[in-house]
């Protein structure tokens, strides 16, 4: 008896199963799949904004000298838009040459000089006189390096340290001088760098320890296991307490004192008290002299006699009177 042999079915291919196999996955399978498979692996070619934003900057041409002249007469006299962007986009490359110059004093992010650089730039265009026969180039480079400039001392670290003219002197050349006085054979002490800066010594010891030094949360912990914060060593600029409630209680005992005095006036003394001495919106001297049919001055020395009197009785009857009330009636 001969035996059959029974054949295999064709292999199927790898291609078609895999079809297969996805077209077996249900909705949540394929979900989970989508978040198992981190972004950046998926993407055929990695993203680089700064290779992105170099290539496009390269479509524009540069211009010549009479074309730069040109375009400039047009947005001076003219106001022209399109002039105008045609000298920002042929000067692009130049803000990204100063950026790298700069690069080394902010190393975060070169993005971030160059779009600073271009605010400048643009600024330049709106400020550029061509009659006066300098080149544009030349003259965008100092706005593209203040706005650099500006940028890396306003985010250096959370303090501003280039707020004053000097400030911003030594921010740049300080670390320069003393690389400089080590390749001479001088050691960089601050007086020496002070001399050859042209500032103080303060100055340069303010500024190193500025550069040097690090930021600390006002909410961290004082040591490893400490409870206490640095924000808790902070004096406080406003009244205690215990000052708090002095003042009120003086202010107490003097207004029940001058409410008895007032018991002893009358006539025009207890209308002036009342609406001159203590109103919130006293009555002018002309307005009581027209009231009791006497001169401004005679008003004036009523009240002059009143309030001489009332700090007299006050002495008698409060302790210490000068040291504890001498800021409530002047």
């Amino acid at each position: 008896m001969v035996k059959r042999e029974r054949k295999k079915a064709p292999a199927r291919p790898k291609k078609a199963k895999e079809t297969a196999e996805k077209d077996e996955r249900t909705p949540a399978q394929e979900a989970d799949l989508v978040t198992a498979v981190p972004v950046r692996e998926r993407g055929l070619v990695p993203y680089d904004p700064l290779q992105i934003y170099l290539m496009e900057i390269k479509n524009y041409k540069l211009l010549t000298r009479e074309e730069e002249i040109e375009l400039a007469i047009r947005v001076r006299e003219k106001k022209d838009k399109q002039a105008a962007y045609r000298l920002v986009t042929s000067n692009l490359r130049l803000v990204v040459k100063i950026a790298m110059d700069f690069h080394r004093y902010w190393t975060r992010s070169l993005l971030d000089l160059i779009q600073e650089g271009n605010v400048g730039l643009l600024q330049a265009v709106g400020k550029f006189d061509p009659y006066r026969g300098i080149k544009f180039s030349y003259y965008a480079s100092f706005w593209i390096k203040a706005y650099m400039l500006k940028f890396i001392m306003e985010n250096w670290k959370l303090v501003k340290i280039g707020t004053t003219q000097t400030q911003r002197k030594l921010f740049f050349n300080l670390a320069k001088e003393r690389d400089r006085l080590i390749a001479q054979g001088f050691s960089p002490e601050p007086k020496l760098l002070a001399e050859r800066l042209d500032v103080r010594e303060k100055e340069v010891e303010e500024m190193s320890q500025r550069l040097g030094g690090g930021e600390v949360s006002l909410n961290a912990p004082v040591g490893d296991e400490g409870k206490e914060v640095y924000g808790s060593f902070i004096p406080d600029t406003g009244v205690a307490v215990d000052e708090q409630l002095s003042t009120q209680e003086n202010r107490r005992i003097l207004l029940n004192k001058l409410s008895e005095y007032r018991e002893r006036l009358s006539g025009k003394e207890l209308d002036i008290f009342d609406n001159r001495i203590m109103a919130e919106q006293p009555m002018t001297l002309q307005e009581f002299g027209d009231k009791y049919g006497i001169s401004r001055e005679r008003a004036r020395q009523i009240q002059e006699r009143i309030i001489r009197n009332i700090k007299s009785w006050l002495k008698e009857e409060i302790p210490n009177f000068e040291e504890n009330f001498g800021s409530f009636i002047k």
